[in-house]
C-alpha cells in the first residue's frame, strides 16, 4: 500500500482526524479546496458555535485573525415568516469565513502528511486495501476516511444502503445595504420545512438556506420575495453557492463504517437536525477516530462507534427538539411567550 490511510475530504472533521493521526500513521488528504477564487466553497453561515469554541480550546487552538469577519453578533433574529413573528435570542457564536476556516485547518497538518488537491472519483477494494482514483490517479490505501460530506463518495460507494435525508443548500452573497447588520434564522414552511439564515460579513450580506431537493432554486427565489416584503434588501448577487447537506432524523441515519473504512462528520450524519451546526460534530469525531488508530487497530468498527455514542445521543436530543422548532403551532406558541427571548430596547 501507498499509504497507511487515505482520508477523503479535508473540512474540520477530515483535518482533525489527520492532523491527529499522522503521529503513527502515513496519511493521503485528498481535499480540492485551495484559495483560488474558483475554488469550491461550502455554503456555510459560518458561524462557530461554543460547543466548537470548546473542541479548538481543548487542543489550545486560537484562531488567527485573517478568519475572523465583521461583525461580530451577540444575538440571532428568529423569523416566522407565515406567522410574522421576530424574537431576538442570545448566542454566543464567532463570526468567521467559512472558507478560509476550513484553508486554516488544513494548513495545520503537519508536514508528514501528503496533500493532494484533487476531487476524489471512486474507491474500489483491492488486495490488501483499498485503491482511490482522484483525477486522472490514483493510490492504494489500507484504511479509507471519508470526512466528504452529506453527498459522501466513501459513504455510498460502500453504504450505499444506509441513506441519510437530505436538502440543498444554496447560498447568496450581496453588497451590504441592510442599515443594521444582524444575523438571522428563518423559519417559512411555505417553501421549506428546514431553516434559512442571514448573515453579515465584511460588507456583505449572506442569505442561505437548506430547501427540499425537489424545485430547490424555485422555493430559494420565492422565499426572498417573501422576505423582501418584511424588509430584506437582497439586489443583485455577487455569486451563488449550492451543495447538499445532511439532516438526520434517526439512530438508523448515523453510518460509522466498519470493514477498514470509517466515517466522520457530515458524512457520518453528524450534523445538529435543528441548526445543521457541524463545525463541533466534525472535530469531535475525528478526534475520537484518531484516538482509536493511535491506541491499537484492533477491532477499530467497535471501538469508534463506542467512542461516537455520546454524539449520537445528543443528535437524538436535537432530533427530539425538532418539532418545537419546526412545527408551526409549537413555534408559534415558543415565539409567543417569549420565552429566553431578548427585550429589544427601541431607538
Amino acid at each position: 500500500m501507498d499509504f497507511d490511510i487515505a482520508v477523503i475530504g479535508a473540512g474540520p472533521s477530515g483535518s482533525t482526524f489527520a492532523r491527529l493521526a499522522a503521529k503513527s500513521f502515513n496519511i493521503a488528504v485528498i481535499d480540492p479546496k485551495t484559495d483560488s477564487d474558483d475554488s469550491f466553497h461550502k455554503p456555510c453561515g459560518g458561524l462557530l458555535s461554543q460547543d466548537a469554541q470548546k473542541t479548538l480550546a481543548r487542543f489550545d487552538l486560537t484562531l488567527p485573525k485573517d478568519v475572523l469577519v465583521d461583525p461580530q453578533i451577540f444575538a440571532v433574529k428568529t423569523i416566522d415568516v407565515e406567522q410574522r413573528l421576530i424574537r431576538h435570542y442570545q448566542r454566543f457564536y464567532i463570526n468567521l469565513d467559512r472558507h478560509r476556516f476550513d484553508l486554516w485547518m488544513k494548513s495545520l497538518l503537519p508536514g508528514n502528511v501528503t496533500q493532494l488537491e484533487a476531487r476524489a472519483t471512486g474507491i474500489e477494494r483491492v488486495n490488501g486495501g483499498f485503491r482511490v482514483f482522484y483525477g486522472d490517479k490514483s493510490l492504494t490505501a489500507r484504511y479509507v476516511v471519508g470526512a466528504d460530506g452529506a453527498a459522501s463518495l466513501v459513504r455510498r460507494t460502500f453504504f450505499g444502503k444506509s441513506k441519510i435525508r437530505s436538502y440543498v443548500a444554496i447560498q447568496q452573497w450581496f453588497p451590504e445595504t441592510n442599515p443594521n447588520p444582524f444575523y438571522s434564522c428563518i423559519f417559512d414552511k411555505r417553501t421549506s420545512d428546514c431553516c434559512s439564515w442571514s448573515i453579515s460579513k465584511d460588507n456583505r450580506f449572506i442569505f442561505g438556506g437548506a430547501f427540499p431537493r425537489d424545485n430547490c432554486r424555485a422555493r430559494f427565489e420565492e422565499q426572498k420575495k417573501r422576505l423582501e416584503v418584511m424588509g430584506f434588501r437582497f439586489g443583485e448577487p455577487e455569486k451563488t453557492e449550492a451543495c447538499l447537506v445532511a439532516r438526520p432524523r434517526g439512530l438508523k441515519d448515523f453510518q460509522c463504517g466498519n470493514n477498514g473504512v470509517f466515517l466522520i462528520g457530515e458524512a457520518a450524519g453528524f450534523i445538529s437536525p435543528s441548526s445543521l451546526e457541524g463545525f463541533s460534530y466534525g472535530i469531535d469525531s475525528g478526534l475520537a477516530l484518531a484516538d482509536c488508530f493511535l491506541k491499537s487497530e484492533k477491532d477499530l468498527s467497535r471501538r469508534y462507534r463506542n467512542a461516537t455514542r455520546h454524539l449520537r445521543l445528543k443528535l437524538l436530543g436535537k432530533v427530539m427538539k425538532c418539532p418545537f422548532m419546526y412545527q408551526p403551532f409549537l413555534r408559534k406558541m415558543v415565539m409567543k411567550s417569549g420565552l429566553s427571548a431578548i427585550k429589544m430596547i427601541e431607538k
